[in-house]
């Protein structure tokens, strides 16, 4: 988020808080400045505990937020949990602080990777109908900013900065995990601890692979999104710092820890990791709110693309409200909302293979060196197109987003100036064009749909062999999977253009040259 105007401003007077959570605390009268080491005000530059943390916390289980593990011999980690923990889980917990009597239990499911905990999930404890209410988390067990912060106002000054909701909520739950038991957020944080943010495939996010693990990914464009969100994470990292001056004092139980120096970015970015996997997004409340951790909520429950069940804001509480019927026992699902397979992956670590929202995107841009690139621009934009525009072929419906494509690329094809005022000076879409100009235009898609399959370092069919022998590690699985979802799209679109091709009064025609054809990625 872009960092707004908020030179020689003060906050003042501090926040306080009748509620459970440890809210943020705002210096007095602390001037925001946002330099990467600003002056601190007299109260705390002359205190020695300020210097004291140098080194930081790296897998430590007190001060990670989904690290919750032990290191062996062998050097890799594997989860720690005494007994005694495991005593309570997290619905008795919330029972214990006001959550109501609910249709939902938690059960296990075996992990893919046997050095793990099972991964637990929300199911129905009795037959439910459509419209049961599951159950309804009290406000008092929902982690918010408007609650973390103690104030709305604050939460909107930060987040409406450089620093997201999702960093936020993940430095704080770092901070309180190093309360340990004496957190009243313990059994929560030990439950996302269990989860090590793996989504219903039992699988971490691409942020969370190792390099060569990203490597499963070649040829889609999701590998160059992860390594773009991955550095997102880290400008959000450097701007710790500055949020923990603009309170003043970021937390009450640690006033001197800068975050940069208490942490360091491998644990945070597996603590935003872990945050992202869960967060609620609410509808209809204030931007303080809008981002929402629930227990009960994400990742117990499981994600559909075709279910219509959300968690929703309602008076006093988050609930849910089934919109199918369950049998006892049968995990329940909630809508993850319109987000195609890349998205799923990297935030949640799945793929649905019935994916109604599954997508790629093609990005058509007009030549910029074409004379009359201006008057097509404008052309363009009459017909709600951008001089870079950028189009979306959704699973099943690749003619019709080659048919949306086609008036685009013909308008960048046209060459003589009596063609371009002929199309000025009509309405609609349509270009004149010529079959020459038509096979142009055919052979410049086929070429490019192609160029993106050659991309891949394999072919479809033998990704869909490679996932039917299921030998696969989880990770390579689920990247498979999508691979061959983005596949498949590509085979239809190149289908569908040698159709139309082949449509072509004269398909045998050679197509004619386009010096300023536009520019597809």
């Amino acid at each position: 988020m872009e960092l707004g105007s908020l030179y020689d401003r003060c906050i003042c007077s501090p926040i306080r808080s009748s509620s459970p959570i440890r809210p943020l605390l705002v210096h007095s009268t602390v001037s925001i400045s946002l330099r990467k080491y600003p002056t601190l005000p007299a109260t705390t530059s002359s205190s020695p505990s300020f210097f004291r943390r140098r080194n930081l916390c790296f897998a430590s289980n007190s001060d990670t937020l989904v690290a919750g593990s032990r290191k062996e011999e062998d050097g890799k980690y594997r989860d720690v949990a005494s007994k005694k923990e495991d005593e309570e889980d997290l619905k008795s917990w919330m029972h214990k602080n006001g959550l109501p009597p609910c249709k939902v239990v938690l059960k296990d499911r075996p992990s893919l990777n046997e050095k793990h905990k099972p991964i637990h999930y929300v199911a129905a404890s009795e037959d439910l109908q459509v419209g049961d209410i599951a159950f309804s988390v009290p406000n008092s067990l929902v982690v918010t900013l408007e609650r973390v912060l103690g104030n709305e106002t604050i939460a909107e000054l930060l987040t409406t900065n450089k620093l997201s909701e999702l960093a936020c909520l993940a430095l704080y739950l770092m901070y309180e995990k190093k309360q340990g038991k004496k957190s009243f957020w313990f059994p929560y944080i030990r439950e996302l601890d269990r989860q090590r943010g793996r989504g219903q495939l039992a699988v971490e996010s691409p942020l969370l692979w190792s390099k060569d693990e990203l490597d499963y990914l070649t040829g889609s464009p999701t590998k160059a999104e992860v390594l773009a969100r991955a550095e997102g994470i880290k400008r959000e990292y450097d701007e710790l710092d500055t949020v923990w001056f603009m309170a003043g004092s970021l937390f009450q139980q640690y006033p001197y820890d800068i975050p940069t120096e208490a942490f360091s970015f491998e644990i945070f970015k597996q603590a935003f990791v872990a945050v992202q996997s869960c967060v609620v997004h609410l509808q209809k409340v204030s931007l303080a709110r809008r981002f929402a951790l629930v227990p009960l909520g994400p990742p117990l429950l499981a994600y559909s693309s075709n279910c219509k069940a959300m968690l929703t804001a309602v008076d006093g509480a988050v609930q849910l409200v089934v919109d199918r019927p369950y049998k006892a026992g049968e995990s329940i699902a909630v809508w993850c909302g319109p987000q195609p397979n890349s998205k799923l992956l990297i935030n949640y670590g799945f793929v649905d293979e019935d994916n109604p929202y599954d997508r790629l995107v093609i990005e058509a841009a007009l030549n910029t060196e074409d004379p009359q690139y201006q008057d097509k621009r404008m052309v363009a934009q009459r017909n709600g197109k951008l001089s870079v525009q950028v189009f979306h072929v959704y699973a099943g419906k690749e003619r019709e987003a080659i048919l949306d494509l086609l008036p685009y690329i013909r308008l960048g094809y046209l060459s003589e100036p009596s063609e371009m005022q002929s199309v000025i000076s009509s309405q609609g879409p349509v270009c004149p064009t010529s079959p020459c100009m038509e096979r142009a235009v055919l052979d410049q898609l086929a070429d490019y749909f192609r160029t993106r399959l050659d991309g891949y370092p394999s072919t479809l069919k033998e990704d869909e062999t490679l996932l039917a022998d299921g030998n696969l590690n989880p990770r390579k699985q689920v990247a498979t999977r999508l691979i061959i979802s983005e596949k498949k799209m590509l085979h239809a679109c190149l289908q569908a253009t040698i159709d139309y091709i082949n449509q072509l009064p004269d398909h045998s025609v050679s197509p004619c040259p386009a010096p300023y054809a536009p520019l597809l990625k």
